[in-house]
């Protein structure tokens, strides 16, 4: 497709790097409630035995055309993350290389430990074979991936059924589905990076432990007990120095492959084609669709206004609602066009930028390594930090108040960090909801409820679901307080620290994972879940044999407008003890009298202050369709500055045939659009050493010689212990301007 792009002259595209597949393991068992037959991947060992079974270079280069790398870990191979652990990285990846022979005896090990048994060359459990669902979405190249795993199972002795599934048809299985009712054993995960990550160290807790999404599958996971405790302090920032982090993130690499609950199959090499009369802003990692920019920048280049059409994969796939509705990435592309941020990542480097903030001021406990990049917050360092006593830490469900830190706590309380965040004194008259109701401090206020009350078991909507998200959150998070209402400062403070200033602010503007959501509109939807007609989440829909809460189409929408009615005659105040200090009786008429009209207008109860709003969804149609909202107040040049990302190229040149015991050197060109690429815009240069048997046998940093050149000499005590043959090295280099490692290697012979 890539080559069919590139000759096309009415065609271009954008090249992202952020799109990884995966194979995600039903860790049920190890025998199914559901149907009493063996799910041997309730075993960690033959979790991580798959890994050896697996060519992900036959995977990369085969079935993906080449435009692929593969993959064995957690991190993507193009970040931040995966080079500063580039020598641990390489070690892990050259002991779980494909070997067919070291999977067959791991499985054959532990499959006999649980009563299995091999006949005519199939295993057998209780007189019937031992069967593995590999459930395959069809739609794109993991339908090849799929029956490549299912021939490798079936290579070793197992009985596979491929289950060929579109997104739609797949999610109610392995996503919604109760995982011990035996419905697959392997699902063809593909997942996407949405924005440049700087820190990679949340997917420990977001892929291998029940904190990472609210649904089924993830409440199955239960990784060792040091596995979760390491990963649950790697993505609160439980760490004092680099090197602490770089050891905790060394160790749950490891971790994680002896867990295997996923197992990592390859990074791919993206496009985004588009006609050359358009243009809009891309993330490097998430593409068009992972960068809420692209609905602020897309244009036609010789003409104002106009229409375009978007294709994708899939849409519509599951419920829109902000707070635990649909995570499909090709979901999240409208709704994010829909909504508003406080911060929106820089699609390059992928540092925060503020959007509807006007600044923020940092403070750090001194001995946190934090450090600052851009100029519009500042960072301090102070001894310590000590948390207000009128601060609010947590929220009492049946009072529907907060509790302050001085009531929940009788010692004084310190942190790590303190944020105060400042918004524009005018944002609650330029900002508009898209049913025309102007932003207020009430809608931050419900986000911050929001947060807290669905894990209260005294709240009338209360989720099991949300409990593992609030108790993780509560380790870190020591307490926050309003400030100031007009201009709007929130101070936050928490033991969370990230390595850049700009990640530890939080705004708390109203932007959910899933959407954003405004004071009213989540309120109906919390009168609507405590009426037992629908919940936010699927894991509490599925328990309760209710209806997923969506707020764009399908059955729920009578429900919120039975509600809506209700709340309209009353003028209510969803939890008014707190709220009610930031809305009056008449601002609450005005809100439900526009949503009302809005309702009555477009069909739906999807608004956002975003620079596109919902006209309608069609789900038989497959079809969404936004339009301009003309009361955005940003103008359309605001983010024009995104153009061509500087990703380096780099070639390493030298000595080709090198004597044992002698020194040996060798030359890193780095460029850009074929000109050196400044010193000065270079982190690292970074090299690896590899033998004739494939080892790691050093690595270092390169040194700068001038612009666009780098050098890598190794002594003579390193060569001395080589062997003779044939030995590799690759460098790595790591650019300020794009977060976007670049690679690079060459071969060279040792010989006495």
């Amino acid at each position: 497709m890539a080559d069919k792009v590139d000759a096309d002259p009415v065609l271009g595209s954008y090249r992202s790097y952020g799109s990884y597949n995966e194979l995600t393991l039903n860790p049920s068992g190890p025998v199914f409630e559901g149907t009493g037959k063996l799910n041997p991947f309730a075993v960690p060992a033959m979790r991580e035995a798959l890994n050896y079974l697996l060519d992900r270079e036959y995977i990369a280069q085969e079935i993906m055309g080449g435009l692929a790398t593969p993959r064995w870990l957690p991190f993507n191979t193009a970040s931040t993350d995966y080079v500063r652990l580039a020598d641990v990285a390489r070690q892990l990846e050259i002991k779980y290389a494909y070997n067919l022979d070291t999977a067959k005896e791991i499985f054959a090990t532990e499959l006999e430990k649980l009563g299995a048994t091999m006949e005519d060359g199939k295993w057998m459990y209780e007189g019937e074979p031992v069967e593995i669902i590999v459930l395959i979405r069809n739609e794109d190249e993991r339908q090849l991936i799929g029956d490549y795993v299912a021939s490798q199972l079936e290579a070793i002795g197992f009985t596979c059924t491929r289950d060929y599934k579109a997104a739609a048809d797949a999610s109610p299985i392995w996503m919604r589905g109760n995982p011990g009712d035996g419905k697959f054993h392997i699902y063809t995960g593909g997942w996407v990076t949405t924005a440049v990550p700087r820190n990679l160290a949340d997917n420990f807790s977001y892929f291998y432990t029940a904190r990472g999404l609210g649904v089924p599958l993830w409440a199955a996971y239960a990784p060792a007990e040091e596995f979760d405790k390491l990963a649950e302090r790697i993505e609160n920032n439980d760490f004092t120095t680099m090197e602490e982090r770089t050891a905790m993130l060394a160790e749950a690499l490891e971790l994680a492959l002896k867990d295997s609950v996923r197992v990592w199959l390859v990074d791919r090499a993206s496009i985004t084609p588009h006609r050359v009369e358009m243009q809009t802003a891309y993330d490097l990692y998430g593409a068009v669709y992972g960068t809420p920019l692209w609905a602020y920048t897309i244009r036609y280049v010789d003409q104002v206004g106009g229409e375009m059409t978007v294709a994708t994969a899939s849409i519509l796939t599951e419920p829109w609602n902000p707070i635990a509705g649909t995570n499909w990435i090709y979901d999240q592309m409208p709704i994010r066009a829909t909504g508003d941020f406080g911060l929106i990542g820089d699609p390059y480097t992928g540092l925060a930028l503020p959007n509807r903030i006007e600044r923020a001021e940092v403070v750090v406990q001194e001995g946190v390594p934090v450090t600052k990049t851009l100029d519009w917050l500042t960072l301090d360092f102070a001894p310590s930090i000590e948390v207000p006593a009128d601060a609010w830490a947590d929220w009492d469900a049946e009072k529907q108040q907060f509790i302050t830190v001085g009531e929940k706590s009788s010692e004084p309380v310190t942190a790590k960090t303190k944020t105060t965040v400042y918004y524009p004194a005018d944002i609650t008259s330029t900002l508009k909801w898209h049913d025309g109701s102007s932003f207020s401090v009430a809608d931050v206020v419900m986000g911050m409820i929001m947060t807290f009350d669905r894990a209260k078991e005294a709240s009338a909507i209360y989720d099991e679901s949300a409990v593992p998200d609030l108790d993780s959150l509560l380790t870190s998070l020591k307490g926050f307080k309003i400030v100031s209402t007009e201009p709007l400062v929130i101070e936050t403070y928490s033991d969370s620290a990230f390595l850049d200033a700009e990640d530890i602010v939080n705004t708390w503007f109203p932007a959910f994972s899933f959407g954003e959501g405004s004071w009213h509109v989540l309120g109906l939807g919390g009168l609507v879940e405590a009426a037992g007609q629908a919940a936010f989440s699927a894991a509490k829909a599925d328990a309760n044999e209710i209806e997923w809460l969506s707020m764009i189409s399908g059955p729920t929408l009578d429900s919120l407008k039975a509600q809506l009615d209700i709340a309209a005659g009353e003028a209510h105040i969803p939890y008014a003890p707190t709220l009610g200090e930031y809305v009056t009786a008449e601002d609450a008429a005005e809100r439900w009298s526009n949503l009302s009209d809005f309702y009555s207008t477009y069909g739906h109860f999807w608004i956002g202050t975003g620079p596109y709003y919902l006209e309608r969804a069609y789900p038989v149609e497959g079809t969404v369709v936004l339009q301009r909202f003309a009361d955005h107040p940003d103008p359309a040049t605001r983010w024009d500055r995104f153009g061509q990302a500087a990703i380096a190229v780099a070639e390493v040149t030298g000595e080709s045939r090198v004597t044992i015991g002698e020194e040996a050197a060798f030359e890193v060109a780095v460029t850009f659009d074929d000109a050196p690429y400044p010193q000065a815009d270079i982190e690292q240069v970074k090299y690896l050493l590899f033998d004739a048997t494939g080892e790691l046998a050093a690595s270092g940093e390169a040194e700068a010689v001038s612009d666009g050149l780098w050098g890598v000499t190794l002594d003579g005590e390193t060569t001395g212990k080589l062997e003779s043959g044939s030995n590799r090295i690759e460098v790595v280099v790591v650019s300020e301007l794009v977060a976007v490692p670049t690679f690079a290697s060459m071969q060279f012979v040792t010989a006495p």
